[in-house]
Parts: C-alpha cells; structure tokens; sequence
C-alpha cells in the first residue's frame, strides 16, 4: 500500500497542504478500495463517515431528480476528492457516486479530515477553494443548460472530454461514456444524444469509430458552442 507522503496523487488535490505528521496519520488510517465499473461508491442520501480520494479510474457524480430522471453534474478523476462537502456541511451525501470504469480510491475517515481541517489553516484554505470550484462549474451548468441549445450542450461535452481525459492513439476520446451518461450530463433522452451524434458526424465535427467519438476540428466546435 502506497504511503501519501510519496503518492503523487496527492499533488492533485487539496491533501498537498497537510503536513508530514497530517499525511502519516491519514496514511496510517486510510482503506484502499477497488471499485469495479458500475458499481456504486456511495449514493445519494447516505451518510459518508470519510472522503474518497480518486487514485484510479473515473467516477460520475450524480443527482436524481423529481422525475426520476439521473444527472450528471460531475465526472471525479484521479486526483479528485469525493465526498468532502458532505463532511464540511454535516449532511447526507448530495449525490451518487458510481464507477465509470475501474477504479481504485482511497477512503480516509471523517475523523482524520475534520481534524486537520480544524488544525490546519492552509489545508481549509485549499478545501474552500477546490469548493468555490465546484460551485463555480455548477453555475456554468446552470447557464448552460438555460441558453444552449441540446446540440451546443452536446458540443460542450465532448470538448470537455477531449480537454480533461484526452485522446487515444487513435485520435478518440479515450474516455467513453454511454449515449445515456451523455444525455444525463447535458439534460437529453438518449434517443436526441443518438440522433445530434449523427447530425455532428455528417456536418463534419466529429468521426466515430463503434461507440467511440473522435473530434476533428475543437476550434470549429468550439465556434457552435460560442452560437458562431
């Protein structure tokens, strides 16, 4: 078991500001978990006793809504914390969290967390911050999802795809999600995700190859997502 001292995952996220003593502990306290695609790392509603540090692999974090109806409002990736505003704010956990693929996360108990938060100024410093971010992505969301149209909310994804997980060899993006994740990410059935894949693939935007989707030109999506 890697310690977190010398895991540069950590250099990642907000665990770069705990100190030598800080990360002996939480190393000493810490679960490894291997989370299979699929599979939940925790649900909406359930009370989280610790943070989820991605070590491997990426995770959807989702929220259900009043119909029914899942949506993606974040994709963890190695280096991400999972978990920690439920900690801060005393509450159940605000979303779900299931494995896209494989994936492999630490687990660091509430205790340790909420310590070093108290203790350690610019560790809470960088946990408000990574917070603020989050916050600030959701209202980016939120604009979106008012003024775009689906097509240009679809645009936006897989420009955020190629821009976060990157291209295979191939020149495909290496992360694939499901027609449905794509719809539940840009707030569409799948049948429209089907239908404006097509649409992009004959206007020239995208190639696909099976199920993965490759980008041929980001500045000329880029310009659709802009309403150019």
């Amino acid at each position: 078991m890697s310690r977190c001292d010398s895991c540069i995952v950590r250099q990642l996220n907000e665990l770069k500001a705990m100190n030598k003593e800080e990360l002996k502990q939480i190393s000493n306290a810490k679960v490894t978990k291997v989370i299979k695609k699929g599979e939940a790392i925790f649900e909406e509603g359930e009370k989280i006793n610790g943070v989820f540090c991605v070590k491997k692999g990426v995770s959807k974090l989702s929220k259900l809504s009043a119909n029914g109806k899942q949506q993606i409002v974040k994709l963890a990736k190695k280096g991400d914390l999972m978990g920690q505003r439920a900690l801060v704010s005393e509450e159940v956990a605000n979303l779900s969290a299931v494995a896209v693929d494989d994936m492999e996360v630490c687990f660091i108990p509430q205790h340790h967390f909420k310590e070093t938060l108290e203790n350690n100024h610019n560790f809470t410093k960088e946990v408000l911050k990574h917070l603020a971010q989050d916050l600030k992505i959701a209202d980016n969301v939120i604009v979106s999802m008012s003024h775009n149209t689906v097509k240009q909310r679809m645009a936006e994804a897989l420009l955020y795809l190629k821009r976060n997980f990157g291209e295979d060899e191939k020149g495909l993006l290496q992360l694939s999600l499901s027609r449905e994740d794509i719809g539940n990410a840009i707030g569409t059935a799948t049948e429209s995700v089907i239908r404006i894949i097509s649409e992009l693939e004959k206007e020239g935007y995208i190639r696909k190859s099976g199920k993965k989707i490759g980008i041929i030109d980001a500045s000329k999506m880029q310009r659709l997502v802009d309403g150019f």
